[in-house]
Formats: structure tokens, sequence, C-alpha cells
């Protein structure tokens, strides 16, 4: 754990005009800070000032923080309080294990049940990623590359293994921008993407599978190779 800092952060107060219930609003907002950046690692997140910031009361922040404890994003602290968490390598690294797996199993599924309508989707968004590639665009490649993977875990027809994927994504989206920035990788991701829609296109679950694996393979090791390199400083616990 990274220290006892308080956030000094001023969030944007909640907009009550939506139809979702205040709590899940606060939790999005909550969520979004951590995953983005926001809200740091080690930075303690309470009660009083996160309600006085969004302009809600403290019930709402109390249970977005106990729903962020369960997805991992939040440590409670005895006799402390709640922290933003930090990952380890070890963390990492259980994370891209558990990814490899399901992401292998998104593709596999993705590739006997994807529409030809689906195909067209991931074929344009993958010709928005290229483009993003030779415009060195971090942002918007992640942006699209969200999307992409929203488009193919959508083919594969099981919407409890997307959430599972996704929450797993978004443990280490911090790293993203950083990862992608080593030299090469971007336009590397391309051409895993490329291969990957190949195999779904041609309905080849075997080839899906194991180009998924790949890819999250190439990923975790680009990102292990700057955390040993010293290249990133996301919150890492050595």
């Amino acid at each position: 754990m990274g220290g006892t800092r308080l956030s000094a952060l001023n969030l944007s107060p909640i907009k009550l005009d939506n139809y979702k219930p205040l709590r899940e609003l606060v939790f999005e907002s909550l969520r979004a800070a951590i995953i983005e950046g926001l809200l740091r690692p080690g930075e303690r997140l309470m009660e009083i000032q996160l309600a006085e910031q969004l302009g809600v009361s403290r019930t709402p922040v109390r249970e977005a923080i106990r729903k962020l404890e369960l997805e991992g994003l939040v440590v409670m602290m005895p006799r402390k309080g709640a922290y933003v968490a930090g990952l380890s390598i070890k963390d990492i690294s259980d994370v891209f294990e558990i990814r490899k797996a399901l992401e292998g199993l998104a593709a596999e599924v993705a590739a006997d049940r994807i529409s030809d309508e689906e195909i067209e989707s991931l074929e344009r968004l993958l010709h928005r990623l290229a483009e993003a590639s030779d415009s060195k665009n971090y942002d918007l490649f992640i942006e699209i590359d969200s999307e992409f993977h929203s488009v193919l875990f959508q083919a594969g027809r099981n919407d409890r293994l997307s959430q599972m994927i996704n929450n797993l994504r978004e443990q280490i989206h911090r790293f993203r921008s950083t990862s992608l920035s080593m030299p090469g990788r971007m336009s590397a991701a391309v051409e895993e993407h490329r291969k990957i829609v190949e195999a779904v296109s041609q309905h080849d679950v075997d080839a899906a599978k194991h180009l998924a694996q790949e890819h999250i393979e190439n990923a975790e090791n680009t990102i292990m190779e700057m955390i040993r390199n010293g290249e990133t400083d996301k919150g890492v616990d050595q």
C-alpha cells in the first residue's frame, strides 16, 4: 500500500437527471476515477470528503466503496479505512493468467457464433485501429480497442463471460497507454487484432482461441518489461 495520502481531487458533482439509481451513479463515478488514475493507488477514500465533492449523502458513497472492494479496486484496512488498491507484480500476472484463459474462450465462442454484421464491424474497427496506430494517437487507439473487444465478446453471446473479462481489463487499464508507448507495440497489436479477425471470420475456433491468448501474452510481456525497466509509475508494488 503506497502510503496514506488523502485525495485532493475535485470530483464533478453527480448529475441527478439520470435514470440510474443514485448509488449506481456514485459507484460509476468513483470507479471511473480509479480506473482513469484520477484517484491513485494508496489514496485514502474519505466518505465525507467524497460525498461533499459528489454532492450526495454518505450512504451511496459507503455503498459504492463496498462494491469497489468486491471488484478489487479498493482495499479496507482495519482501523484505517478504505484505500485505492495498488497492484503487485503478482497481481498483474494473476490478472493476465485469468484473462488469457477467458479471452481465449471468448474468441473461441465468438468464432462459432459471430454474425456477418459483427464481422463487418470488427473489420471497420480494425481499419480505425490501424489509423490510430499510424498517427500515434494512444487515447483513440484505446477507445477503438475497447469497442473492438466489446463487439468480439458480444459475438460470443455470453454476457457473464463478457462482464468477467471487462472487470479484469479495467483492473489494469492504468497501464494501457504506457504499454502502447513501447516502440512497435501499437503496430504489433494491430497485426494481432488482424489475425484474430481473420480466424473469427473463417469460424476457425481453434485459431481464434490461440491468437487471442497470444495477444494477451504479448500485452503482459510488454507491461512486465516496462515495469522491470522502471518505465512506468502506476502504483505497482514491487
